[in-house]
């Protein structure tokens, strides 16, 4: 019996993105696991109340097509044809738990930055997501380039 069945990546399609997926991918691999990978787009709304908003929807839509086109440049450089991918818009660290009870993930991975100094004070991501999370969380350390 496996430990892992399913693991969601989640990446926010920086640089560090292929070797977090990389990493993920052995791990899946040695575990026997599938792998998924997600993106979330939260977006800010720059004039709350104004009165733009089809072009604000058309650029939602835009940045949406934008990052599902990233996420599939990067399942196809990593040979990771066939890994189901999704792409959410919504506040990340909610939707990171809603995809991972969704899709009934048994791990969740992530990238950790380093803090210091009053940074160490911000919720990040990694810590709501561990403490909300379903299942297990993995919190991989991402070195500065």
């Amino acid at each position: 019996m496996a430990i892992y069945r399913r693991i969601l990546l989640v990446v926010d399609l920086t640089g560090n993105s292929p070797a977090l997926a990389r990493r993920a991918q052995a791990l899946a691999e040695s575990l026997g696991a599938e792998l998924e990978l997600l993106h979330v787009v939260e977006f800010v709304p720059v004039e709350p109340m104004g009165e733009t908003l089809m072009p604000a929807v058309q650029i939602e839509q835009e940045t949406l097509q934008h990052a599902r086109a990233r996420l599939t440049a990067l399942v196809a450089d990593l040979g990771l044809a066939g890994v189901p991918c999704h792409v959410e818009s919504g506040n990340v660290k909610s939707e990171i738990v809603r995809v991972a009870q969704k899709r009934k993930a048994d791990l969740i991975v992530l990238g950790s930055r380093e803090r210091h100094g009053l940074s160490i004070l911000i919720n990040m991501t990694e810590d709501t997501v561990l403490h909300a999370a379903p299942c297990d969380v993995l919190a991989l350390r991402i070195t500065r380039s």
